[in-house]
């Protein structure tokens, strides 16, 4: 697998030493992270917490973590948010729109760091160069990408008519931004995006996937905030070539994911963290984009589902799950 260069900067701003290199930080700073609890929970976690050792920080010395996880109920997700917000963190930072939606709506003080699908689409920040208020981080253009993999599908099977869609009924406002984004990129190939099912819980996916299989659908576009091993599992039992945009979609046996390097994101928001402890407000730093993707291919869910794969869209890769 090649690592790509993963952030462009579009505010530019000079990243400077920690407070605590140059002698000048005593307290431990608590940094709140909130997240849903899908397949990627523990990159998360881990590069969160390297990041801010690389620029200096240390655990337990001066630098301390409040980890909330939703467990993949998204209802529990304000409670969270509340909490980290009473208990006073330093900064919050919040992975994908459900989490992110609930931090700004529990304070309008403590600094937020997102990494996020699309910010401003979702109505977290109303500018990526200009955020305003207490919110600033990273933008994944998820939505965008989920619209790329129904051209991803054309290219690796060309058979592909109809391309159905699982989205998550919990989180209704980036759902309809991917799905936005999915029927605009089926049009200029004829690609029918059908069937579309919303599920809320784990009990509905069985369901759902019978959906596709009865409705025809020759492949599945699954939102970001579904990337877990139930759904994975179901794909492969129903042999249906599913996408998402979080590359542990793939290593969790999804066929294929294209993203943005999610481990590299969640690295980079460290630095977000840094200049807010640093004392720049959250309103004055730019939302970030990322300016390479990653496409992985999931080989042992290709032949358990038996499909096979041209060598030429292999080689398109960036990683291969074998």
């Amino acid at each position: 697998m090649r690592r790509r260069e993963f952030i462009k900067v579009i505010g530019g701003a000079a990243v400077g030493w920690p407070l605590v290199a140059r002698g000048q930080q005593s307290k431990i700073a608590r940094i709140g992270a909130l997240y849903i609890g899908t397949a990627d929970a523990e990159s998360f976690k881990k590069e969160l917490r390297e990041g801010l050792r690389e620029l200096g920080y240390v655990e337990g010395q001066n630098i301390a973590f409040e980890f909330r996880s939703a467990e993949g109920k998204l209802d529990r997700l304000p409670e969270l948010a509340a909490e980290l917000a009473r208990i006073k963190v330093d900064v919050i930072v919040a992975v994908y729109v459900p989490p992110s939606l609930a931090a700004k709506q529990a304070t309008g003080d403590i600094p937020i760091v997102v990494i996020v699908g699309d910010p401003v689409e979702t109505g977290i920040v109303s500018s990526l160069a200009r955020p305003g208020g207490n919110i600033t981080g990273v933008s994944l253009m998820a939505s965008a990408l989920a619209g790329k993999s129904v051209e991803l599908f054309r290219d690796m099977l060309p058979s592909v008519r109809r391309v159905g869609v699982l989205g998550h009924a919990t989180n209704p406002v980036f759902a309809k931004a991917m799905l936005d984004e999915v029927l605009v990129a089926g049009r200029p190939t004829g690609t029918e995006i059908q069937p579309v099912v919303m599920v809320r819980g784990p009990d509905e996916f069985e369901s759902a996937f019978a959906t596709m299989v009865k409705e025809r659908a020759d492949a599945v576009v699954v939102q970001g905030s579904l990337a877990i091993k139930p759904v994975t599992d179901l794909a492969i039992k129903y042999r249906l070539p599913t996408a998402s945009t979080p590359r542990a979609f793939a290593d969790i046996g999804g066929l294929m994911s294209f993203g943005a390097d999610g481990p590299a994101a969640f690295r980079h928001g460290a630095k977000f963290v840094q200049r807010i402890l640093q004392g720049k407000q959250p309103k004055d730093i730019p939302i970030e984009q990322p300016t390479k993707f990653e496409l992985a291919i999931n080989l042992k869910t290709a032949k358990a589902i038996g499909l096979t794969i041209p060598e030429k869209f292999l080689q398109r890769a960036d990683a291969l799950i074998e």
